[in-house]
């Protein structure tokens, strides 16, 4: 699995106000659509979408717009047509796949009675799903949590509140568009009530962060030629990624 950072450019795909900009073609910046796609144009866009999942899935979001394009078997500028840089769909697909996650954790939370079994049914459903492989590379940066990095995590995500702990893995923030930030704020503050709730049953170890459980996420989706050995491997590390996450008895 790579997970590449793009280097976002605001000014290509940044509206005026913070707004994401939205694909060309009748499409306004706050995503409803001025006039209605044509049949082929519509197909068009789904197959570029597809595409560029796939691709970005397999290679990182640093894979070239050529390769999304022949994935989806149009020309390239029929991609730029629907998304002017390649910024825009980067966007496009992280905002997804973002809200996808969301929705998995919120489902975990909600319909789940025990701390653990809400954590482990939304790190499942996720890793099976591939999402971890599309999460935004601002979520899954990370570094060494210092005084200053720490009081900044803790400001972002309030539900993160463990003690501080030498060489701890902490999210490490960015100043990201507006609706970017708002998507990540959201991911993060139900995976930290899942992790806060785990936790406090003392089922969680007690230096696990919301970043090291998107980390599982991520690193227990990789992505391989043959689909049986992808859901086989991803299972495995998974169950190998809970034991080291569950807490064990003095």
């Amino acid at each position: 699995m790579h997970i590449q950072d793009s280097r976002w450019s605001s000014a290509s795909a940044i509206a005026p106000g913070g707004a994401v900009g939205a694909a060309v073609g009748g499409t306004r910046a706050d995503g409803a659509r001025t006039t209605p796609l044509r049949v082929d144009a519509q197909r068009n866009l789904e197959h570029v979408l597809r595409a560029a999942r796939e691709v970005f899935g397999e290679l990182g979001y640093g894979a070239p717009m050529e390769d999304v394009a022949r994935r989806a078997r149009v020309g390239v500028g029929t991609v730029y047509r629907r998304f002017p840089s390649k910024d825009v769909l980067v966007r496009r697909i992280a905002e997804e796949e973002t809200a996808r996650l969301t929705d998995q954790a919120r489902a975990a939370l909600g319909q789940e009675d025990e701390p653990w079994s809400a954590l482990s049914r939304f790190l499942r459903t996720s890793v099976a799903s591939g999402a971890g492989r599309l999460l935004p590379p601002q979520i899954l940066r990370v570094g060494v949590a210092d005084e200053a990095g720490a009081a900044a995590d803790e400001a972002r995500v309030p539900q993160q509140r463990s003690q501080p702990v030498g060489g701890e893995l902490r999210l490490v923030p960015e100043q990201p568009a507006a609706g970017d930030d708002a998507g990540a704020a959201a991911l993060l503050d139900v995976v930290g009530q899942l992790v806060e709730r785990a936790r406090a049953a003392g089922e969680l170890r007690p230096d696990v962060s919301v970043s090291d459980v998107l980390l599982v996420i991520a690193t227990a989706a990789p992505s391989l030629p043959d689909a049986a050995q992808q859901a086989a491997a991803s299972a495995r590390l998974l169950d190998i990624l809970l034991e080291g996450l569950r807490s064990r008895p003095a």
